[in-house]
């Protein structure tokens, strides 16, 4: 047989679509000529595949081989395709069958000893190949995570030749199982941080919803502790999100298995860019955004961040996903963050202080602000000061005293009834409610609608900020078990539209 056809994946975005890798022996000179929009990474796969092949004890053929990677419209990057090539090759010239083929997909970087190196997106590939009902083999490295999906049917090998062995029925490889995430530290609970009982009940409400939370104040009042303990607060990932979040981690080459089934949780420096924050490059990847997806975004020192670059999370932040674009590539991630957000009332951090510390001009904390842009300000749903401590609650925690208030545990069941409400109503969290849904299910009563009016009218309110008043205030009812929104709900919502802020 002097063709072979073997299936793999690229990956595009959160998908893994289909590639066929066809194999050629022809006369000619000697040589592998790779065809199909391959890369610099996967035109190397020549010299890796002639020294695995050759030191696991294979002939390699003295014949022209062409190989092509079908679709030949879709860019080929990476050393996944080493395995496969490999394969064909040898199928191509008659040293393992061919028959069984159609039934693998097949993905690995092979290093020259013939040994096999672990892939990124391993879990993304997995979940296509079960569509498509094949089985996957994998570097030994990579099962383990691809094993994550149900229903999958995952084979790690830990080298050339040991697919060999499988194929040929020599050795059957066995077939991989989910590692077990070790036990990790636990999560930083609600109950460390003193007093703050506003800024507690704020992130209460922003778990229960989804809401996005900037919070302002001086230095060394809680605003990073805070926003730490949100993830403790938030309800455990079912298993389709726990899927979405690990195969956005697994195409970023970041997946961890302790990892597994938790809200990630991201602050990236405020030195980042836009590529970093969004995703791209020329083969695009996920960004901090998406690596946030299901999970929690905190940017600290909010106007230190460029301008620019956060401006690129305005759209984000409303439709729930990135669209990239580049001249040869275009790629989609989910990107369902919240986003947290903490900053000084001015550049030195003081203002307001009641020893009269801060000497910040007026136009200086002016200019501090708009660095921040109303349209970005304008999507974040809660908006709160976190003032000093009080001089007894610091003694307090100076002297050892036990921690006051609720811990995570019991705040995060309220989060969790609260969200079932939202679940059996709309199918989703407030903060996702569609304007058709928050017409059905977040209309207040006529006392409602004559405060909000005041309120719109006194606070200058957008037509978004209208609406997200009453996205808010529909949480705050979930959180009483209220079925209708009452007067003493928009108030409190309109509170936090309100609250000092830039």
């Amino acid at each position: 047989m002097s063709v072979a056809v073997l299936h793999s994946r690229a990956l595009a975005g959160v998908h893994a679509p289909r590639v066929a890798v066809e194999v050629h022996i022809a006369g000619g000179l000697p040589g592998i000529h790779l065809v199909g929009l391959p890369d610099t990474e996967v035109r190397e796969a020549r010299d890796r595949v002639r020294a695995a092949m050759q030191n696991a004890q294979f002939e390699f053929p003295q014949r022209k081989v062409t190989v092509n990677l079908a679709p030949a419209d879709l860019p080929k990057e990476s050393g996944r395709y080493d395995l496969p090539i490999a394969l064909g090759i040898l199928a191509a010239t008659g040293q393992i069958p061919a028959q069984d083929l159609a039934r693998y997909e097949f993905a690995g970087e092979l290093a020259l000893t013939g040994e096999l190196r672990a892939v990124r997106g391993a879990l993304a590939m997995a979940l296509s190949a079960r569509r498509d009902g094949r089985a996957f083999v994998l570097p030994e490295a990579s099962a383990a995570e691809a094993a994550l999906v149900k229903g999958a049917t995952v084979y790690g090998a830990r080298s050339l030749l040991a697919v060999c062995a499988h194929l040929t029925a020599r050795t059957l490889l066995p077939e991989a199982l989910p590692g077990e995430a070790p036990a990790g530290d636990a999560a930083p609970d609600l109950r460390d941080v003193r007093g703050q009982a506003h800024a507690k009940r704020a992130l209460e409400i922003a778990a229960a919803g989804g809401h996005s939370l900037l919070l302002t104040g001086p230095p060394g009042t809680g605003k990073s502790m805070l926003a730490h303990r949100l993830p403790s607060l938030l309800p455990p990932l079912d298993d389709d999100e726990a899927l979405e979040v690990a195969a956005v981690a697994s195409i970023a080459g970041r997946f961890a298995p302790a990892h597994w089934g938790r809200r990630p949780f991201r602050a990236p420096h405020h030195t980042a860019s836009a590529v970093a924050l969004v995703g791209g490059g020329s083969d695009p990847r996920p960004g901090e955004i998406s690596l946030a997806h299901h999970g929690v975004l905190f940017l600290d020192e909010l106007p230190e961040w460029d301008r620019r670059v956060l401006e690129v999370l305005r759209e984000p932040l409303e439709s729930g996903v990135i669209h990239i674009s580049r001249a040869a590539r275009q790629s989609s991630f989910p990107a369902q963050f919240q986003l947290v957000a903490a900053m000084n009332p001015c550049p030195c951090g003081y203002l307001g202080d009641r020893t009269g510390r801060c000497r910040c001009t007026p136009d200086r904390v002016a200019r501090y602000r708009a660095r921040v842009s109303g349209p970005l300000l304008d999507r974040i749903d809660l908006k709160l000061e976190v003032p000093p401590l009080a001089t007894e609650e610091l003694s307090g925690a100076a002297g050892g005293a036990a921690p006051s208030g609720e811990d995570s545990a019991t705040v995060r069941a309220r989060v969790v009834a609260a969200r079932a409400r939202q679940r059996a109503r709309q199918g989703r969290t407030n903060a996702r409610l569609l304007p058709a849904e928050i017409a059905r299910h977040c209309a207040p009563d006529a006392d409602g609608e004559a405060l909000l009016a005041k309120a719109t009218a006194r606070l200058a309110l957008s037509a978004r900020g209208y609406h997200r008043v009453l996205k808010v205030a529909r949480t705050i009812a979930d959180l009483a078990g209220a079925e209708a929104i009452a007067p003493r709900h928009l108030a409190e919502a309109i509170g936090y539209r309100q609250a000092p802020a830039p």
